[in-house]
């Protein structure tokens, strides 16, 4: 059975995603943010153009200025039809004023960067202002299915606006499709409105809080229970599932405290967390992986611990590695590691076994909700794995 469960405290939000009582997603936010910043757009000013380095540093209000890249200025499609690629000082000129989209949160001391390649999620599907473009979930696996979705995107956009269609999707009517564009054209519509009587910097939308997010991206057909254990997040997600999904609503449960046990104590979460975010994750057949984090990678080591298996040394790793797979796609989205991961698997001696574990570890990610690509072995024998980055790791959840 697979259970979302929501638990709030005084100064965080968290959310869990279990399945048959396993941890599998984790995600916590700050009570007070009333949005996050990722996804929120914004008029800013240009400060300086850099040719340079082909960008461009945009004051949005924030401590520090945003970065803003060439790729993220040129419409999508001109790279491809124009012989050759626009310099930034020919697009942007310093005090020039544009609308902006947040991308990627600050990090390590850098500000945020920002694209005007927009974006605005609904519960169906993905709206893109500007892109002339239509795209199908790789999630969705049916080629009928994915016909239909790109049938009905064709009748719904308007020339020159792009659609991506959810994995929520899937069996949903041209109706359902059709408001959900329709609500996302008017909300940026507005945007667009307040831009143009708006001075820079100046927040023009707020991407949504945690609680509308969860019911817009996390709540599919596939969760058959959602649990909150606070009334008023329960009232809000209520009213929330009335308007964006309420063939939903049976699922959704107001959780009693019992006795001394809360939400996370009764289903283990806070337990399970603790065992994620420890540097040495032990494995179940007695191997482990061993966390080391620096500012440029993610390194995580396997070792076969107290595992010595009940046949011939090379079954032995192979079977460790496999394990060290399965658990290293879960921990990458319970911990949210970005960047550059290298995994010293324990050295395989047949060939067949590397491509096994590579294929399970890329057969896995595809469940990641953020971007997660497995590149392949390096000449030493190590695995290197990219995950999208878009805002700091979180290193040790509140409990």
């Amino acid at each position: 059975m697979r259970r979302m469960l929501v638990h709030k405290q005084k100064d965080w939000l968290q959310i869990a995603v279990v399945d048959n009582n396993r941890l599998h997603e984790f995600y916590m936010e700050k009570n007070e943010d009333a949005g996050q910043l990722v996804g929120s757009v914004y008029k800013g000013k240009v400060i300086n153009v850099l040719p340079g380095m082909q960008a461009a540093f945009v004051d949005i209000g924030l401590t520090k200025n945003a970065f803003l890249y060439i790729d993220d200025v040129l419409h999508p499609h001109l790279e491809r039809q124009s012989k050759e690629k626009p310099q930034i000082n020919q697009l942007l000129t310093a005090g020039q004023e544009l609308i902006v989209q947040v991308m990627k949160e600050p990090l390590g001391g850098k500000g945020a960067r920002v694209t005007t390649h927009y974006s605005l999620p609904g519960r169906f599907l993905v709206y893109m202002p500007a892109a002339d473009y239509i795209g199908v979930s790789k999630k969705v696996i049916g080629e009928a299915e994915r016909l239909r979705m790109r049938g009905i995107g064709e009748q719904i956009r308007l020339p020159g606006e792009g659609v991506i269609m959810r994995t929520a999707a899937i069996g949903e009517s041209s109706d359902s499709l059709q408001h959900d564009v329709q609500f996302l054209r008017e909300l940026w519509q507005g945007i667009e409105a307040r831009g143009k009587s708006s001075s820079a910097p100046a927040l023009l939308h707020r991407e949504a809080d945690l609680v509308h997010r969860l019911v817009r991206d996390l709540l599919t057909v596939e969760m058959d229970e959602l649990w909150i254990d606070d009334r008023t997040a329960y009232l809000q997600t209520e009213a929330l599932m009335k308007q964006m999904a309420p063939a939903m609503l049976p699922r959704l449960r107001l959780f009693e405290k019992q006795g001394q046990a809360g939400l996370f104590q009764h289903y283990r979460i806070n337990e399970q967390l603790h065992e994620a975010f420890e540097r040495r994750v032990r494995l179940g057949c007695g191997g482990d992986l061993v966390w080391d984090q620096t500012e440029a990678l993610t390194v995580i080591d396997v070792n076969t611990g107290k595992f010595v298996g009940t046949s011939n040394l090379e079954d032995t790793v192979f079977r460790t590695n496999l394990e060290a797979a399965e658990q290293i796609a879960r921990l990458l989205r319970i911990r949210d590691v970005g960047g550059i991961i290298i995994v010293d698997f324990i050295d395989m001696e047949k060939e067949e076994h590397r491509d096994e574990v590579m294929q399970l570890l890329e057969r896995l990610v595809r469940a990641d909700r953020t971007k997660c690509q497995v590149v392949g072995w390096t000449r030493l024998g190590l695995l290197e794995i990219t995950r999208k980055k878009v805002r700091e790791q979180t290193t040790s959840p509140v409990i």
